[in-house]
């Protein structure tokens, strides 16, 4: 069950060493294998040069089952202190989940990922973008290599969030930020995945 998405980004200066950040995920990453109420976290990163990265950041992604269990890594000493600690407290972006799908390649190791934002039109019905919302999740859940891909919706900014998990490199012309995804957990996916969750 999904949800809530959810996303912190963390830019980092130009020259920064990026090793530093692989060691923290190796390190660290385990940690949320079995947190309760997870339904994955990608550990994501952006190299500048890299994929048309203008920056270097950390920006994991979260898919949350719960409420509860957001509640907990952000505000109930479950893992959030540690970025406030070392970062500093990040802007929480935060999405209303409406549809999560396995894909293709949803038993293997996801290796990158990409998020594409888009504003609903303005003064726009909800209802109609929404439609269309659960056929591009359905196309995109049935592309070759993609390992997870979810929608989620910002009611504030009314805006879409298309997260998509991939087995190897993006393929071209696919459309959003690329990331590198360093480590998954995935405890709330299980051993048998569904194929498709409708938009709810």
């Amino acid at each position: 069950m999904l949800t809530h998405a959810m996303q912190y980004t963390i830019t980092l200066p130009a020259d920064y060493d990026m090793a530093v950040i692989r060691r923290r995920v190796r390190d660290r990453g385990p940690l949320t294998d079995d947190f309760p109420g997870l339904v994955l976290k990608a550990y994501l990163v952006r190299e500048r040069g890299v994929d048309g990265s203008p920056v270097n950041a950390y920006a994991p992604f979260y898919l949350w089952g719960d409420s509860a269990g957001l509640g907990s890594f952000l505000w109930g000493g479950r893992g959030f202190g540690g970025i406030v600690t070392d970062f500093g407290r990040p802007t929480v972006r935060h999405w209303i989940g409406a549809g999560l799908a396995a894909g293709p390649s949803a038993r293997l190791t996801p290796r990158a990922a990409t998020l594409h934002r888009t504003v609903l039109p303005d003064g726009a019905d909800p209802a109609g973008p929404m439609a269309e919302a659960a056929a591009d999740l359905a196309a995109r859940a049935g592309t070759a290599g993609v390992h997870t891909t979810a929608v989620a919706l910002d009611p504030d900014r009314w805006e879409l969030v298309h997260a998509t998990l991939w087995e190897r490199e993006v393929p071209e012309g696919v459309l959003g930020d690329r990331f590198q995804l360093l480590h998954l957990s995935a405890p709330g996916l299980g051993e048998e995945r569904p194929s498709e969750l409708e938009l709810s």
